[in-house]
C-alpha cells in the first residue's frame, strides 16, 4: 500500500538506483532494461528472446546483483531432467543405519531464476518448469514443496537457431507476463561494449535494496488506480486483437488465428500500473497502456497460416491494432 507521497518518491529513487547500476554492466538497450523493470515490479516472468551475443545472459545476472535476492542459472539442453531443476528425494542413512528420505532442492529453489535457453529443453522438462512459473511450488513424488518469494523466472532463447529446439507450448508462453525483444546495438554501443569488456577492469552492479522493498513496491503498483474508462479502453484494446472483433483491423481479420486471452489484459493493466508508479502518478493514463501493449501481448497473438507464409509477424499485427485503437474517439 502506498502510504504517502514520501514513500513513493523513495520507491521511485529506488527504482532509478538500480537501473543505474544496470547501466553501469549494460551498454545500452535501456527499452529492454525498463521493460525487466516493469517485470520485476509487476511479479511476473519474462522471456528475453535475441541472437547470440547480445548479452542476455548478462543483462539477467546484472539485475539479480542489484537486487538482494538468492540467484540461480539453468541451462537448458535436451538431457536436462525435470529432476535436475525441481530436485529429487535421495536417501540419507542415520547413526544407527536407519535409511529415511531426504529432498535436496534443486535450482527453481531461487529468488530470481535464469532459464538459459529455455527453447532447448524437452517438454517434459518445460512442463515442470511451467508448475514452478504458474503455481510457485514445486511437486516430487507425493510431496509439494513452495517456492520463495519473491520468484521470477527470467528466460532467454535463441530466434535463429532451431536445430535441437522445442518450442514452447502456448500454454507456457502465456506464463510469462512479458516477451523482451534485445536488438542489435548501434556503432557508439558496439564501440562501448569493446571498451569495457576488453579492458583492464571488470564492472560489476552494486547492490541496491533487498527482496522485501522488491515485495512492498509490487504491492504498492497493485494500488494504483485504474479509472473505469482506462479499463474499458485496456479491454477494447486486447479484444482488437481477435478475427473475429467487429472493430479489429483488416490485418488481425485476415492473418490472426487466435488473439490473446484474459491474461493479456492482465498483462497490459500490472505493467500499466508499474509504469505509474515508477512515473510518479497514482492513476493508470492510457499512454500506460500503449507502452504495455507490445511486450505484454506480442507471444499472445497466434498467427493464421496464411499469415505465416506471408512473413507477417505479430508486432506488425499490434502496431496495426495500436494504430486503429489510437485512432478512435
Amino acid at each position: 500500500m502506498i502510504e504517502s507521497q514520501q514513500q513513493l518518491a523513495e520507491w521511485r529513487e529506488t527504482i532509478a538506483g538500480i537501473r543505474e547500476q544496470i547501466g553501469e554492466v549494460i551498454v545500452g538497450q535501456q527499452e529492454v532494461v525498463e521493460q525487466l523493470l516493469w517485470c520485476l515490479l509487476a511479479g511476473g516472468h519474462a522471456l528475453v528472446e535475441g541472437i547470440p551475443g547480445l548479452g542476455k545472459t548478462m543483462l539477467v545476472k546484472t539485475v539479480a546483483d542489484t537486487v538482494d535476492l538468492s540467484f540461480s542459472r539453468i541451462q537448458f539442453t535436451p538431457d536436462l531432467m525435470p529432476a535436475d531443476i525441481t530436485g529429487t528425494n535421495i536417501i540419507s542413512f542415520g547413526a544407527q543405519g536407519e535409511a529415511a528420505y531426504r529432498f535436496e532442492r534443486g535450482p527453481l529453489f531461487g529468488n530470481l531464476v535464469l532459464a538459459d535457453e529455455i527453447n532447448r529443453a524437452t517438454p517434459k522438462t518445460q512442463s515442470a518448469l511451467l508448475e514452478a512459473m504458474q503455481e510457485r511450488t514445486v511437486t516430487v513424488g507425493p510431496v509439494t514443496h513452495k517456492l520463495p518469494e519473491p520468484f521470477f523466472v527470467l528466460a532467454t532463447q535463441n530466434p535463429l537457431e532451431q536445430e535441437g529446439t522445442y518450442a514452447l507450448p502456448e500454454a507456457q508462453l502465456d506464463r510469462f507476463l512479458l516477451k523482451i525483444h534485445v536488438t542489435y546495438p548501434t556503432r557508439d554501443e558496439l564501440k562501448a561494449i569493446v571498451m569495457r569488456t576488453t579492458g583492464g577492469e571488470e564492472r560489476r552492479a552494486s547492490r541496491v535494496t533487498g527482496g522485501e522493498t522488491i515485495a512492498a513496491i509490487q504491492r504498492g503498483a497493485r494500488d494504483i488506480l485504474l479509472a473505469e474508462d482506462v479499463l474499458e479502453e485496456a479491454v477494447r484494446l486486447v479484444m482488437m486483437t481477435h478475427p473475429g472483433e467487429p472493430d479489429a483491423p483488416e490485418e488481425v481479420k485476415r492473418y490472426v488465428r487466435f488473439g490473446s486471452g484474459p491474461r493479456g489484459l492482465q498483462a497490459v493493466v500490472s505493467v500499466a500500473k508499474v509504469r505509474a508508479l515508477m512515473a510518479g502518478r497514482l492513476h493508470v493514463s492510457r499512454g500506460d497502456l500503449r507502452q504495455a501493449a507490445l511486450p505484454a501481448l506480442r507471444h499472445r497473438i497466434f498467427l493464421s497460416y496464411e499469415g505465416q507464409a506471408s512473413g507477417m509477424t505479430a508486432d506488425a499485427v499490434l502496431h496495426s491494432v495500436l494504430a486503429r485503437w489510437e485512432a478512435a474517439p
